[in-house]
């Protein structure tokens, strides 16, 4: 038997016992009544009663019974509704989450594609700093090389006209 069949069994069970109860009762009654039995015709409207006490019995358990699947199945739905709504707000957490997560990752990606476009300005920048730096530094040797160059000529040409030639000198 399946779990929910159980208690429906069980409820039939103890219906049935209970109507069978009720009929020995009033058979019982009858019995120990200490009056003479009554007629026949009597005996047969205290079966019809009986009968009628069982029927009556009977249906009010098959009404149990049928009130108690109609309680499960109420049950059953509610708790198939509560599951599927706890089942579409996790999916709708877990979609929120997912589309967080991934406009951090572009957030992230993004941060990072401007690090390094950044860092390789200022290392474009660094380079040509260094590039003007040693282009200065040659320009400025140049130009003390070319004054030494003028100087030792200016120095070489005054020298030697001030100095007389061994020419001049004998005169």
């Amino acid at each position: 038997m399946h779990v929910r069949s159980r208690p429906i069994a069980l409820a039939v069970m103890l219906c049935a016992l209970a109507a069978a109860v009720a009929s020995l009762a009033g058979c019982g009654e009858a019995a120990n009544s200490g009056q003479p039995a009554q007629g026949a015709g009597q005996a047969g409207e205290g079966a019809e009663e009986a009968s009628e006490k069982q029927e009556e019995a009977s249906e009010a358990a098959k009404n149990r019974e049928l009130l108690s699947l109609l309680e499960a199945k109420k049950r059953e739905e509610a708790a198939e509704a509560a599951a599927s709504r706890t089942e579409r707000l996790a999916a709708a957490k877990a979609k929120k989450r997912e589309r967080t997560a991934e406009k951090e990752a572009k957030k992230r990606e993004a941060a990072a594609v401007a690090k390094a476009k950044r860092e390789e300005e200022e290392s474009k920048a660094a380079a040509k700093r260094q590039t003007e730096t040693a282009e200065k530094r040659q320009a400025e040797v140049k130009k003390q090389q070319a004054e030494r160059t003028a100087r030792q000529r200016s120095t070489t040409t005054t020298t030697t006209s001030a100095t007389p030639s061994a020419g001049e000198a004998g005169r």
